[in-house]
């Protein structure tokens, strides 16, 4: 592991984020008199960004936005989420014993998230996670945002790293999308947010618990090995 690079999107990855998201987008939908949406019905509109969860979730509660009438929403939703961002959030289980078990064998860790960038650490600063990484790349400080491989390849190079020597740990086909296109490693959790399941998406070991995470990551970094 040592000199090696794991890059972790956030939310649906390493915090189950979702009552904080879902809760500050039926906060929106109540102000225009629709009904809340399910926990497990919005949940996997979460990965893509405050803009696609909300876009999506006014859809799903049958009020379909213009792409023009989008901003305003957007706008109240980060004053809002920012002010409740970790009421309810919580790292997954197993999360925080992975994390330092792969910094102690020498891996250098990055957040690679489409979440933005203050939003992210704001909320790792309060989960006591921010010391963990080397650097939070939300999607204010990248070319282009998750699929696109820019995204990923910033957050390692960010960390000075290499990509043959890297590894992207997601849950949904933003971050099979970008792993892929970057030709970086790929593992996914199977209990994040995703409108398709993690498994169909391909990835090169899928895990259930982070009790599985550092032996994944030294099984893929072996197979990268001349």
């Amino acid at each position: 592991m040592a000199g090696a690079v794991v890059a972790f999107d956030l939310d649906g990855t390493l915090v189950d984020t979702a009552h904080d998201l879902v809760g500050t987008l039926n906060w929106l939908l109540a102000a225009e008199g629709l009904a809340p949406l399910p926990l497990n019905a919005a949940r996997p509109f979460i990965g893509k960004g405050a803009r696609w969860l909300i876009e999506r979730g006014f859809q799903a509660a049958g009020a379909p936005l213009a792409v023009g009438d989008i901003q305003p929403f957007f706008d109240r939703f980060l004053v809002r989420y920012e002010a409740h961002i970790a009421d309810e959030s919580r790292p997954f289980p197993g999360c925080i014993a992975a994390l330092e078990a792969l910094k102690a064998k020498g891996a250098t860790l990055v957040v690679c998230t489409n979440k933005l960038t203050g939003l992210s650490t704001r909320l790792l600063d309060a989960l006591d996670m921010t010391r963990l990484f080397a650097a939070v790349v939300g999607a204010d400080r990248a070319p282009a945002i998750k699929p696109d491989p820019r995204h990923l390849l910033t957050a390692i190079a960010e960390v000075g790293g290499d990509r043959a020597r890297a590894i992207m740990v997601g849950d949904a086909a933003t971050d099979a999308g970008a792993a892929r296109a970057a030709d970086v490693p790929l593992i996914l959790v199977s209990f994040g947010y995703t409108e398709t399941p993690a498994a169909d998406l391909a990835p090169d070991l899928l895990i259930d618990h982070f009790d599985d995470l550092p032996t994944a990551c030294e099984r893929l970094l072996g197979a990268c090995e001349p």
